[in-house]
């Protein structure tokens, strides 16, 4: 480690031991990368994302409230619902006396059953094949969630209602660009195959089973938006950080602190997966065109060949924008562009000057290549230095 890095390591100390922390500071520090070490990235992450008070003193009780109440979050809405539908699939009743699987009634509590189970495959679809390069998301946590593994328990836990839910209809898949998929009913039991992923002895759980238990109750939470695709890449790289901590007491806890600070993020980032605003001012349409715009005025020559290809901002800057870089970089870099994206107060407006310097680093092959070459280019990336193209929008941003 050298000797400015250990320099570097103490500035965050200093920082983050103050009374009450100097965010605008503490902003300056992060923009330029967040150390692992000591647990530093972790913490500046929670107070960047607006999560952890300022004031140091109330930390210890402001957290257990949050991850006390993550822990009701779990009893309400995965533990009740398990044993309900434990019992009532137990009962031998009149099912025409009681609330019954085909009860159309909103208020019945197997309809709303079924509905959940509807975001719940999504959902498991999804974080199961999060980042497959990487065996982290496929191996043990160290911490599982004990009310969830209570050997005492005979309730239905998330993995098991995936596990025991057979699609007795055809399953209707329908992504934001209108295409619409359909698998028979057959094809069901196949969804999972028993040998793509080790299964792990009973009062063990993997950390994508964590992953899958946010996003869940996000999505029970969060009604009107409830789960999108894509979601699974913005909590994904939240939870490796605060899972991999160093320090164990707050490692421990990554769950409902990786909750809490995706919630946040969401907030400022929803309208991004809310088809409906798609046209609005605070829509995708708007931002992904943001982009061009801004290019526009920094490099007319490229904005123009963009242009007269016919190379439409949408073809590309959408995942860019939406999953916020994370597909298009290693999970290391995409760790490294969030410690600038959130250490900036306009985070998203800085996001597309780096949309913009990613274009203008690659000027060169574009103003060259034809349409098939360009979209090869815009769609898989050619430059793996985030660095650079960091240090590029930062010139963008102090040119404005």
């Amino acid at each position: 480690m050298s000797s400015s890095y250990r320099n570097r390591i103490q500035e965050f100390n200093v920082a983050l031991k103050e009374e009450k922390i100097n965010l605008q500071g503490l902003r300056e520090l992060c923009f330029s990368g967040i150390p692992f070490e000591g647990g530093i990235r972790a913490l500046c992450w929670k107070i960047l994302l607006n999560y952890m008070p300022l004031e140091q003193a109330i930390w210890d009780s402001f957290l257990k409230k949050q991850r006390e109440l993550y822990a009701q979050f779990l009893k309400e809405m995965i533990i009740q619902p398990g044993i309900a539908k434990a019992n009532l699939g137990l009962s031998r009743e009149d099912v025409t006396l009681e609330d019954h699987p085909l009860n159309p009634n909103p208020e019945s509590r197997w309809n709303n059953y079924f509905k959940d189970n509807e975001v719940l495959l999504q959902i498991d679809k999804d974080v199961r094949r999060l980042y497959p390069d990487m065996a982290f998301f496929q191996r043990p946590t160290d911490y599982p969630c004990l009310l969830i593994l209570d050997p005492q328990n005979e309730y239905e836990t998330l993995r098991r209602r995936v596990e025991q839910t057979t699609l007795k209809a055809q399953t209707v898949d329908r992504n934001r660009s209108g295409v619409t998929n359909m698998s028979s009913p057959g094809k069901a039991q196949y969804l999972y195959p028993s040998n793509e992923y080790e299964v792990l002895p009973n009062g063990c759980e993997a950390h994508w089973e964590v992953v899958e238990r946010i996003l869940f109750i996000y999505a029970k939470l969060n009604p009107g938006i409830a789960y999108v695709q894509g979601m699974n890449e913005i909590v994904g790289p939240i939870y490796y950080t605060f899972a991999t901590d160093p320090n164990s007491q707050w490692k421990e806890h990554a769950e409902a602190d990786t909750f809490f600070c995706f919630t946040n993020l969401m907030s400022e980032n929803r309208d991004n997966f809310i088809k409906s605003l798609d046209d609005s001012q605070c829509g995708i349409t708007y931002k992904m065109e943001s982009v061009y715009s801004t290019l526009k005025d920094r490099d007319m020559e490229l904005y123009c060949k963009l242009q007269e290809q016919n190379i439409k901002p949408q073809y590309f800057t959408f995942r860019w924008l939406t999953l916020l870089l994370s597909q298009e970089f290693l999970l290391p870099d995409v760790i490294r562009i969030w410690d600038t994206l959130f250490s900036d107060k306009d985070r998203f407006d800085f996001l597309i000057l780096v949309c913009c310097a990613m274009l203008i680093l690659i000027r060169d092959q574009l103003l060259d290549g034809d349409f098939t070459v360009n979209m090869r280019l815009l769609q898989d990336y050619p430059i793996s230095d985030v660095h650079t193209i960091l240090r590029k929008a930062k010139e963008l941003q102090d040119a404005a």
